[in-house]
């Protein structure tokens, strides 16, 4: 007995085939064409109990054909396949009722799976909202890629757009968490509300409860007018939590009480505030950790985890590092840097490279190798010489200790975990006087000697580097004493 009939358009022979065989095996009829207008003409003689689509066909876009078909046949599961595999696929899918979205190429069980599942539910997803105006090319797009680690990130974000779920994005230092928050919040149903983020690693501990909830006058010594916190910001958008294994306890109380209650008091305040936003939290670290440490709530831990995501690090995803290349040279010429083109040899070198600063390192390279190299083609050669580079300077902890390989991340956030040491070394006080002056003594030379190594001595380029004059740069070489390796300047 047949479990239902399957309509399939996809101008493709070899996967109309496959797909045919295989769902004929798993107890299903099966129809299938090469064109969308077969398709519509099935689909309005009460054809097919479900339909599976690619997105490109010669007569008609499948993403056009999905309206019409959820308003002919609201209740017709259709999955959308696409070997166009980027965010803005997967979100148009969803926006216009696909019940799912699966890119090519698909693993054939988990395609079967899916239509088992959509056949048992039989329930549509049409939303009646309309997509964003967007770019079409990729240099519009947030989040790039076409591995199946973002395969999954796009339909995750997809299923999430028309919710009010909170999300937790895990993942390592500059592996794009905040611009999957922003993703989340663009295309969803806040989109029209602010995005507001805040970084609990940026702020001095004893200031984060004002800075979320704001503050009343008076509240404290220098509060000398009320001042409106992010959460208050925030109202009827999303606030956007980053580094959230770095809030201090009373916070994370106070936290804790918002995603229960909706709601909080201003710190100074007496009077109860209700509160309309979306909370998406992101850490690069081990919250299960910190939970058995006693660093971090276990139950505000699960109200944040209520859907989780991990983005991958690069060197998990290298069939990325092309097209993200290729978007960070685009971007570039959009902001009116020189127009670039990156060979085929170069690319292959970048794949090579484990990227310890993830796509925040390869972003900071490109702009570097635009800024610094005048060829219109940027070679397989200079890749290979700046990845040797960057490989090769160690970063020093301003006690003259070596250590980690660098990338441009990794400069800022060695001087970020410095500085959270500094501050947290301190307890509840404020560190002394002076702050400023002491991190840049620390900060200085260990920066200019990264730069000089990363250009292999090339002072007119590690200046460029640096933003300074290069008579600038020679004064403080001379003043720190910093060795510069004789005939390469």
């Amino acid at each position: 007995m047949s479990k239902g009939t399957i309509l399939i358009a996809d101008d493709d022979g070899a996967i109309r085939t496959v797909l045919d065989q295989a769902l004929g095996r798993a107890g299903y009829e099966v129809r299938s064409t090469a064109n969308a207008a077969t398709l519509w003409r099935w689909i309005g003689d009460g054809q097919g109990d479900l339909v599976i689509t690619d997105v490109v066909m010669p007569d008609e876009n499948g993403l056009d054909l999905l309206p019409r078909i959820k308003k002919l046949r609201p209740d017709m599961p259709v999955i959308v396949m696409s070997a166009q595999s980027t965010i803005l696929t997967a979100i148009k899918a969803a926006e216009r009722g696909a019940h799912e979205y699966l890119p090519k190429p698909f693993d054939l069980k988990e395609l079967i799976n899916v239509v088992q599942r959509a056949m048992v539910s039989a329930q549509g997803t049409a939303t009646g909202n309309t997509v964003p105006d967007m770019a079409e090319g990729d240099e519009g797009l947030p989040v790039v890629g076409r591995s199946a680690a973002m395969q999954e990130i796009y339909r995750t974000l997809a299923r999430l757009m028309q919710t009010d779920l909170t999300v937790m994005i895990s993942g390592e230092s500059g592996t794009g968490k905040e611009l999957v928050a922003r993703a989340l919040h663009d295309y969803g149903k806040r989109r029209n509300g602010p995005f507001v983020a805040i970084n609990m690693a940026a702020i001095p501990r004893d200031l984060i409860e004002s800075e979320l909830f704001g503050h009343e006058k008076g509240a404290f010594t220098g509060a000398v007018t009320r001042q409106a916190g992010h959460f208050e910001l925030a109202e009827g958008g999303t606030l956007f939590l980053d580094e959230i294994g770095d809030m201090p306890a009373d916070a994370q109380t106070r936290l804790l009480r918002v995603l229960q209650q909706g709601e909080y008091s201003s710190v100074g305040g007496r009077t109860p505030i209700k509160t309309n936003v979306r909370i998406v939290a992101a850490t690069n670290q081990d919250l299960q950790q910190l939970i058995r440490q006693g660093l971090f709530r276990e139950d505000l831990y699960y109200r944040l985890n209520v859907v989780p995501m991990r983005m991958p690090p690069l060197r998990e995803r290298t069939e990325d590092v092309p097209d993200l290349a290729r978007h960070f040279l685009t971007q570039a010429e959009a902001a009116g840097l020189p127009a670039k083109r990156i060979s085929g040899e170069a690319l292959d070198q970048l794949r090579t490279y484990d990227w310890p600063g993830n796509v925040r390192e390869l972003e900071n390279l490109i702009q570097r190798l635009i800024a610094l190299y005048p060829e219109d083609v940027i070679e397989g050669h200079v890749v290979a010489a700046e990845l040797a580079a960057i490989s090769s300077a160690p970063v020093s902890d301003g006690q003259g200790g070596g250590g980690d390989e660098v990338g441009g991340d990794n400069i800022s956030a060695s001087v970020h975990q410095h500085l959270r040491r500094y501050f947290q070394a301190h307890g509840d006080s404020l560190p002394p006087v002076g702050l400023y002056d002491r991190v840049l003594h620390e900060v200085e030379r260990p920066m200019i000697e990264i730069c000089l190594a990363a250009t292999r001595g090339n002072q007119i380029r590690a200046a460029e580097l640096l933003g300074l004059n290069r008579n600038t740069l020679r004064k403080k070489i001379k003043e720190l004493n910093i060795q510069v390796v004789r005939g390469l300047n």
